[in-house]
């Protein structure tokens, strides 16, 4: 029989541990107060479904350069971008590029931002973890989050649960608009559907409603080294999805590393057990900067291979590591 994996060109190893022993380079004075690469302060606005893993991130960085300090704010999607439009913030976490509009608003006050993809993301779908329906077609979960399936028995006929709740982290998040977007194909959402105004909150009402549903992004609960991603883990259930077209039940998928990863079509004819994971999105940190401060610094960090190691250490899949299918024998 044979087995197959993903590796990375860049190994994790003792990759973390080698990172903060970096932090004795720098050699900078505190006294100085300009913003550099790595001195001053910096206030970066991030979509809060990304709240772990740029917190690992800025922790990781502050170690690194003592004499930097990351004001993070974790809000929607929606608010960080007015924050960064109006200034209030000079750096942006988000999962999507600029808009047409967001562009145009930059070039009236003259800025040109640098965006950089740092991350593949997954969102993971989460049930109460006496569901039985854990494995979810694309369509199905469309006709739920459309409102054209109401309830649990539509899907597989076991008159186990009742209604279904959708919930998801807040309003205007990036969460709510990738189901939208992608995944109701811009037709309106079901009524039976309510913000849990945090993410920690949404996965404690999945595992006190076994009716409801959730949508959060995976890096919540990929951590395995993360106390407070593995207690998440455990109160809820993980659905498997796929978008084939009448699957078997190998066909279904969790947003692991494996499957976030992009492969060809010519590797998924070589491996029809691989698929993409069909809730994917890019990870963006934009900086609008006149200069190389310290949220280029930071942006530049979190883009290079500490920071990308950071990614591949939390179960998001990192932008800038090559991937290659192994076929090994057992």
């Amino acid at each position: 029989m044979t087995k197959h994996r993903l590796l990375y060109a860049v190994s994790l190893g003792a990759a973390l541990g080698s990172i903060l022993a970096l932090g004795g380079c720098n050699s900078q004075s505190p006294t100085e107060q300009l913003s550099t690469a790595t001195t001053g302060t910096v206030a970066v606005g991030v979509d809060e479904t990304f709240a772990p893993i740029l917190q690992a991130q800025v922790d990781t960085f502050s170690k690194l350069y003592p004499y930097t300090k990351v004001q993070m704010s974790f809000q929607p999607e929606e608010k960080v971008m007015l924050d960064f439009l109006n200034d209030n913030v000079k750096v942006a976490v988000i999962a999507r590029e600029l808009s047409a509009d967001e562009l145009a608003e930059l070039k009236k006050q003259t800025i040109v931002p640098r965006t950089t993809r740092i991350g593949i993301d997954g969102l993971a779908i989460v049930v109460h973890p006496s569901n039985p329906d854990s494995l979810l077609t694309m369509g199905q979960l469309r006709d739920i989050f459309t409102g054209k399936v109401k309830q649990w028995n539509q899907l597989s006929g076991k008159k186990v649960l009742g209604d279904i709740n959708v919930v998801f982290d807040a309003n205007r998040s990036s969460t709510v608009r990738f189901v939208r977007d992608s995944i109701a194909k811009g037709a309106p959402l079901t009524t039976r559907v309510f913000a849990a105004e945090s993410n920690p909150k949404l996965l404690d009402y999945v595992s006190t409603h076994p009716s409801a549903i959730g949508v959060i992004g995976v890096n919540w609960i990929s951590d395995h080294d993360d106390p407070a991603s593995m207690k998440f883990l455990h109160k809820v259930r993980v659905a498997s999805i796929t978008a084939r077209p009448n699957p078997s039940e190998d066909d279904f998928i969790q947003p692991y590393q494996v499957y976030l990863a992009e492969k060809t079509p010519q590797q998924i004819a070589d491996h029809p057990e691989l698929q993409n994971y069909p809730l994917r999105r890019n990870l963006y940190i934009i900086s609008r900067e006149a200069r190389a401060g310290l949220g280029m610094g930071f942006a530049s960090f979190v883009a290079g291979k500490n920071g990308q190691l950071i990614f591949q250490k939390s179960g998001l899949l990192p932008a800038q590591m090559q991937a290659r299918i192994v076929t090994t024998q057992r």
